[in-house]
């Protein structure tokens, strides 16, 4: 039974939904003047149901005709509500992107923290491999790296930082290295890239924790622990024939690739050996400034670069086998055989020395084989009855310095002495007491009796003039106290922090023997 209306308006609406017949009847029903439905068969009340319901669907058939009629305005409806549809589909479409997109960037950058996925074009294809060779790591005693952030952790570095150190770029606006050149002993000028501080240390700790643990062939000399080019030179003493051979563009000629394998052979995954090779190694750059900006463009691939302290160890694990196959031919020839860096020196005497043209040729196949080049130029073949010189060792009969050098040196010594260090020089370093001090030691390295006197006359020099190193001398200075190392590796490189470290760095590393800049 329907309520009673309480208001004016709600009995106009009810009128309005059914009829003026229908409204009274069901008046009548609710006030007891009538029975409900279907109490009263045949009820005549039916019949003015009927007609409200007809009259209802007519109603509604006539609002329908109204709107077919009326095309246009049909139409403009139907589009109306696509548009509105479209409006809502495309504002949750892009709820939904916009949701997406946020959450795929705190994933990246979540795994950025965690993970190295990009290291430049051509070098970052294996990152994904994870895999190790944990049983060629124990035989070399190597630690297991399974993903970058244990690499960074070890160096004691952040994600970031790792990534910036390794990332290869064709072209840059900051550089890792300073890049300087120094005049060769035989002519010329050799190109010295010498690494930032914070590269230089996470190079360091490679060289430290990884390449310094694989064991060399007995015959490199150069840059290892115990040997120098004393050791070098020993074997060839009173030899009758000694032949000296020079490897071209030796370090240039190692490539990226061939890093990064030699990494993957010692075990580490092709993820660790990509990090390791691409701070190992850096292409040829060529400065270029546009807009008051300096550009940093890669002209070559990349390749071990002359000054970073890993290069000499990874040169010598490289030629292990080149130092085995060489050694075994030379003994075969009659020849001992040692090698200090690019050099190669062989020595033999008696009969065997009719083997030279033998062991020239074997060492050309050789070195060819094993990707490298002979220096022709650079060739010597040195008889008994010439000044024999092994790494600027004379090895004739004994250990010993070439008197024409010692004479020079002893006159050096004797005007500075006389008239002080003004206007004096020895080799190339703007620093004449430094040389003079290092050329003493050396004499000592070599031949200790003949050492000791001329250092008894330097030290005598030193106290006379008050003579104080350049690094002590910055020490003294506040405004050029070196920052430290481990706390800039945390900071991001500005292009101010550069040219600082590039003018400290070239400052001490200007005018060294290329083999002491490691």
């Amino acid at each position: 039974m329907s309520e009673r209306p309480r208001t004016r308006q709600e009995l106009y609406e009810r009128i309005r939904k059914t009829s003026k017949e229908e409204f009274i009847l069901e008046e009548m029903i609710r006030f007891g003047f009538w029975p409900a439905e279907g109490q009263i068969p045949q009820d005549p009340a039916d019949e003015i149901r009927r007609r409200g319901e007809i009259s209802r669907q007519l109603n509604e058939l006539h609002t329908q005709n109204r709107h077919l009629g009326n095309e246009e305005k049909m139409l403009k409806e139907l589009r109306k509500k696509r548009m509105e549809e479209s409006k809502r589909k495309r504002q949750e479409t892009k709820e939904r992107h916009e949701r997406e997109r946020k959450e795929r960037a705190e994933a990246w950058k979540e795994k950025k923290k965690q993970d190295i996925i990009y290291l430049g074009q051509g070098v970052s294809s294996g990152l994904n491999n994870k895999e190790s060779n944990e049983e060629r790591l124990k035989s070399y005693n190597l630690p297991k790296y399974s993903n970058a952030s244990e690499i960074a952790t070890a160096m004691s570095i952040s994600i970031g930082a790792l990534r910036f150190l390794a990332f290869s770029r064709k072209t840059s606006t900051k550089t890792h290295y300073v890049r300087f050149k120094i005049p060769k002993k035989t002519g010329g000028e050799r190109t010295i890239s010498a690494p930032m501080p914070r590269l230089k240390s996470a190079q360091n700790w490679i060289l430290h924790n990884i390449l310094e643990k694989v064991k060399l062939h007995d015959a490199a000399h150069g840059f290892c622990t115990q040997h120098s080019i004393v050791s070098n030179a020993k074997p060839h003493i009173g030899a009758e024939v000694l032949v000296n051979i020079d490897l071209k563009d030796f370090f240039p000629s190692i490539s990226y690739k061939r890093i990064k394998g030699l990494f993957k052979s010692l075990g580490y995954s092709e993820l660790a050996a990509t990090i390791f090779a691409l701070i190992c190694t850096e292409p040829t750059v060529e400065e270029v400034s546009l807009d008051n900006q300096t550009y940093y463009v890669a002209t070559s691939a990349r390749h071990l670069p002359q000054g970073a302290p890993t290069s000499p160890a990874l040169t010598n694990i490289l030629c292990r086998r080149l130092d085995k196959r060489l050694t075994e031919a030379a003994k075969e020839l009659g020849f001992t055989y040692t090698r200090y860096a690019d050099d190669l020196t062989f020595s033999t005497k008696g009969e065997f020395s009719r083997n030279i043209c033998n062991i020239l040729n074997k060492a050309h196949d050789i070195v060819k084989h094993e990707g490298l080049t002979v220096n022709s130029e650079k060739t010597r073949v040195l008889r008994k009855g010439r000044q024999q010189e092994v790494t600027g060792v004379v090895v004739n009969k004994k250990l010993n310095i070439s008197k024409k050098t010692l004479k020079k040196f002893r006159a050096t010594l004797y005007q500075i002495e006389k008239d002080g260090p003004e206007g004096k020089r020895w080799g190339h370093t703007p620093d004449v007491i430094a040389a003079i001090q290092g050329f003493a030691n050396f004499v000592f390295m070599v031949n200790p009796e003949k050492g000791r006197l001329l250092k008894s006359k330097v030290k005598s020099i030193i106290q006379k003039y008050n003579w104080v190193p350049e690094w002590k001398r910055k020490l003294s200075s506040p405004s050029e106290v070196q920052p430290n190392v481990s706390t800039l590796s945390t900071l991001p490189v500005t292009s101010t922090e550069n040219k600082v470290e590039t003018q400290k760095t070239t400052e001490n590393k200007t005018n060294k023997k290329w083999w002491k800049l490691f």
